[in-house]
């Protein structure tokens, strides 16, 4: 069994839609980012390569690479997902958690837990916090998340 771990943040931006957790949340500022800039799939996927030793984010979808440009939180973790089973691998489980002052996680915190793991094809496991107002997080300047990853070799 082998762990990786994961912390991730990206600034609000402005006129892009907020995708976070695999989900569009309406009518939220969105993150900076050259991807979507879903920073939960992010954070996940990041977790992922930790654990397995086989990189990380910007060595698979670096913003060198024009085509993933703009790529979606979900075809990111489906793609990892893939690059960790064709290296032997089995991902047993992700947690992640949310560090964020607004949106509010906890009604669509489910939903969200769902999206992940289907598109991840094995458990994601989601939660959420906020800093009470402290940093950057807590200024509603931007979203952060931290991810744990389990997996085996097959």
């Amino acid at each position: 069994m082998l762990t990786g771990i994961s912390l991730d943040a990206h600034p609000f931006a402005e006129d892009r839609p907020l995708w976070l957790g695999c989900l569009l949340w309406p009518n939220e500022k969105g993150l900076s980012g050259h991807s979507d800039g879903d920073v939960v799939a992010h954070v996940v996927c990041e977790a992922l390569l930790s654990a397995t030793g086989l990189g990380d984010l910007g060595s698979v979808f670096g913003v060198d690479k024009p085509e993933h440009k703009n790529i979606t939180g979900t075809n990111m973790l489906k793609q990892i997902s893939q690059v960790i089973s064709d290296a032997g691998f089995q991902i047993e489980n992700v947690a992640v958690q949310v560090i964020c002052q607004k949106p509010a996680i906890a009604p669509r915190r489910l939903e969200s837990q769902s999206a992940l793991t289907q598109a991840l094809g094995s458990p994601v496991h989601l939660t959420a916090t906020s800093t009470d107002g402290m940093g950057f997080t807590g200024r509603s300047e931007g979203i952060a998340a931290i991810a744990s990853a389990l997996v085996v070799k097959k």
